[in-house]
């Protein structure tokens, strides 16, 4: 089983990693160490193997704060300058033993790229009391759409160019709290309501806003919530499968990554002009104006790169 876990994401990462892909997908992964601690050969050679990253060793002890600085340089340059700092100042120190860090970056072009003049600034529905303007993307086009009676919801699949990957929307219809939407959601039920004949090829037209999203996450907290702890504490942690060092323990493990949706696609982009432009059609239409789910998609092995929620701008 292990086995099998480790070299499916082998098998992931080559397939995203391929040349001559329609989209960039940078991953920064990597686990940084103490210099004066002793590492196994095998458990580099794995990590080089399946997860396609190498451990580098640093000196915290003597120099923390460089040791900081070396890491957000390599990450910059991983995700093309997209995540510049991913360690704040005093995030790490002289006790630091290992850091793990994860960030994402992509850049993906829409199929059917939307007009930049058909941009307008509409009102988003945070709530039934309050509103805030965001710049709404309109198209008419032909998507894969359907509605899902268990949670009162759209579903829009929005290819990028290439067709490997695709943004799916899941947005509650007006007046349906987003939450419940969250808590009845699992994957296996997004797989379900997203497959091919669920789903039915519609020409819609398309309200999108544009947005940036952006977070930073303390993934000790998280794996904590999870049962995982011991791995963090350094009378408890046990990785003799990666080290012969006692008392060894993951001292920070962060996480950030970076989503942009503008006309072109996914990328941070530079903000276009507002000009005053309204689609009108009488397809039917998809208006994202109120919170809503987003996921980015490999459609091959139907996994799911990034995750997000949008409910204010």
């Amino acid at each position: 089983m292990e086995k099998d876990i480790h070299r499916g994401f082998q098998g992931l990462l080559s397939n995203l990693n391929k040349p001559n892909k329609k989209y960039s997908l940078r991953m920064a992964n990597r686990l940084f160490a103490e210099n004066t601690c002793e590492f196994l050969p095998t458990f580099k050679e794995s990590c080089l193997q399946f997860y396609h990253s190498e451990m580098e060793q640093l000196s915290f002890v003597k120099a923390a704060d460089e040791s900081r600085k070396h890491i957000n340089t390599w990450v910059s340059k991983q995700t093309e300058g997209k995540i510049p700092e991913l360690l704040s100042g005093g995030s790490v120190n002289s006790a630091t033993r290992l850091v793990l860090v994860n960030a994402l970056y992509f850049k993906g072009r829409w199929r059917q790229p939307f007009h930049k003049e058909r941009t307008i600034e509409m009102p988003f529905k945070i709530n039934q009391r309050e509103k805030r303007p965001v710049q709404m993307m309109c198209q008419e086009d032909t998507f894969n759409l359907t509605y899902v009676n268990e949670v009162q919801a759209q579903v829009l699949v929005m290819p990028y160019e290439g067709m490997e990957l695709s943004l799916v929307v899941l947005l509650p219809d007006d007046g349906v709290d987003l939450s419940k939407v969250e808590n009845n959601l699992t994957f296996e039920k997004l797989t379900a309501w997203t497959k091919p004949d669920v789903m039915k090829s519609t020409d819609v037209e398309v309200f999108l806003p544009k947005f940036k999203l952006q977070e930073n996450y303390d993934m000790e907290s998280v794996f904590q919530h999870l049962g995982i702890v011991d791995v963090f504490q350094e009378d408890k942690a046990d990785l003799s499968g990666m080290s012969p060092e006692r008392d060894l323990c993951v001292s920070k493990f962060v996480h950030k990554s970076v989503v942009e949706v503008n006309e072109e696609g996914t990328e941070a982009a530079a903000a276009s002009a507002i000009i005053q432009f309204y689609c009108a059609s009488v397809v039917p239409t998809f208006c994202a104006d109120h919170p809503f789910l987003f996921f980015i998609r490999h459609n091959e092995t139907n996994t799911l790169l990034f995750c997000g929620r949008f409910s204010s701008p």
